[in-house]
């Protein structure tokens, strides 16, 4: 299949499609919905309301966890975690052409989701998270280093306590992608945060 490696450097994932209207205009190209704790009916106008504004804004979404409501809604990409892999039909997500991006923590979960020949792999929590409580400890950036080596030429999605003053490293360790979620969702101008991550990481990759 052909991999759509083209990801921006900076990934915001955002818990609803409001903050899609906050920040899609300033310019982001890459984003994930995840919600959390929603009738299905919540989360099916949620992840429509994230498509159109996404699509309006020329950025690309992606659905975390929903896989069945992103075959259905014609969405670009899903996200699964190690659990949610435990009920996804994969081969159902390839057949409707969306991108696959998974998670990792250890060496049993990258072997498990190098399996599925995904689009990106996920490494966190990089440094300490507030999001949630985490059985992992920081995994640091000599493991970010160690990822890149092992997933060869597909993208590196690094999670967890980044903000721009680390990125450097976290970059230069061989990450490619910076997901970020607190950072930006507690701070408290949440716009001119997203601002400070968009410059950051084009230096970054330039």
């Amino acid at each position: 299949m052909t991999r759509k490696f083209d990801l921006d450097p900076f990934y915001p994932v955002v818990g609803s499609s409001g903050w899609i209207t906050r920040l899609a205009p300033l310019g982001i190209r890459l984003i994930q919905l995840r919600v959390k704790d929603r009738a299905p009916a919540e989360i099916r106008a949620e992840v429509r309301r994230a498509r159109d504004l996404c699509a309006a804004h020329g950025c690309a979404l992606v659905v975390n966890d929903h896989w069945q409501t992103a075959i259905e809604e014609r969405c670009e990409w899903v996200h699964l975690g190690q659990g949610d892999l435990d009920s996804a039909d994969v081969p159902a997500i390839r057949r409707a052409g969306i991108g696959l991006g998974l998670s990792t923590h250890d060496h049993a979960e990258l072997d498990r989701a190098l399996s599925h020949d995904p689009d990106y792999v996920a490494l966190g929590p990089v440094y300490p998270t507030i999001l949630k409580k985490m059985p992992w400890a920081p995994q640091g950036l000599a493991k970010v280093a160690e990822w890149k080596n092992l997933i060869g030429d597909r993208p590196l999605v690094a999670i967890g306590g980044l903000n721009p003053e680390r990125l450097p490293g976290v970059f230069a360790a061989g990450a490619d992608i910076a997901a970020v979620v607190t950072d930006i969702s507690l701070h408290a101008d949440p716009q001119e945060r997203t601002r400070q991550w968009l410059d950051a990481t084009r230096k970054g990759t330039a």
